[in-house]
């Protein structure tokens, strides 16, 4: 068996920068999505399309935009399914260091200091503030040497400002991983979004990461905070949400088409992870801006 290198992003700014931004109009088909980390500091803003959120333990499903802070070595799946017409993505990546080792340690730094510390499990900006920033961080793309630092300081320092946010990954579980972990996760997340629809067995999982099925029971749950059961069935409710937001079919064809074959046992799920009914779900969709 080949051994598989840790999928550790490395990130490299344009040369004479210390901060790398990248913005394209255009989902790249073959730039797919993986679980990846990176010491560095991500600022996401999509300003439409649509796409899974899968950020430490947490899964969930956007639509027309988001905003997000992931902080240091936080694993997360790149999120983007598809860009609208005239959409695009902007990341912004940074060292927390990038201005020296206590820059952010003086006293006039302190919120955005805690803003970083929030962001070691995940934020997601409401839409106050993705319309109050979104075209200041479109414009660090433009910009350049200090003008680019100062421009970043301002939408960190109205991050760190807003309360117009959650945490995305707060339930208490910290998400660690050594880097040959994640190689070994990023191949367990790949096989089951490529097989969710259809049923994968404990066996032909422990089989694919060539661990005995208790073994691979204990490690998937200490290093996900999950069973393997949990997390295949939450990726599943999180599809069905895509397709009860995109599609017109019925709720019972979507429950089989993610990979359900009781229909109760459908609604169960999708109730304890939402906190709705599937129909109910539909319903607001159309109220909601996400």
């Amino acid at each position: 068996m080949k051994k598989r290198k840790p999928v550790l992003e490395k990130i490299s700014p344009t040369f004479g920068s210390s901060i790398h931004v990248h913005k394209h109009g255009a989902y790249v088909g073959e730039s797919k999505p993986y679980w990846h980390f990176h010491p560095e500091i991500e600022l996401v803003y999509i300003n439409k399309g649509n796409g899974k959120r899968h950020i430490g333990n947490h899964l969930s499903y956007y639509n027309n935009s988001q905003l997000l802070l992931l902080g240091s070595n936080l694993p997360h799946y790149g999120f983007v399914d598809r860009l609208t017409l005239n959409g695009s993505e902007t990341v912004v990546q940074f060292r927390p260091d990038f201005l020296g080792i206590d820059f952010f340690n003086i006293q006039e730094m302190t919120d955005i200091s805690y803003l970083f510390e929030r962001s070691k499990k995940g934020v997601l900006f409401g839409k106050k503030t993705k319309e109050k920033l979104g075209s200041k961080i479109e414009g660090l793309a433009s910009t350049s040497g200090i003008e680019k630092i100062l421009l970043l300081l301002e939408v960190l320092n109205e991050l760190a400002k807003s309360d117009d946010y959650k945490v995305l990954n707060a339930d208490g579980f910290v998400f660690e991983i050594e880097p040959q972990d994640n190689a070994k996760i990023n191949m367990i997340y790949k096989h089951i979004s490529e097989n969710f629809q259809k049923q994968i067995s404990l066996n032909e999982m422990s089989e694919k990461v060539s661990m005995s099925i208790p073994a691979f029971c204990r490690y998937f749950k200490k290093v996900t905070g999950k069973t393997f059961t949990k997390l295949v069935n939450e990726y599943r409710i999180v599809h069905a949400t895509k397709l009860l937001s995109e599609s017109q079919m019925s709720i019972t064809d979507i429950s089989f088409e993610c990979g359900f074959n009781n229909f109760s046992h459908f609604n169960k799920l999708f109730k304890e992870f939402t906190g709705k009914s599937a129909s109910k779900y539909r319903k607001e969709l159309k109220h909601l801006v996400q």
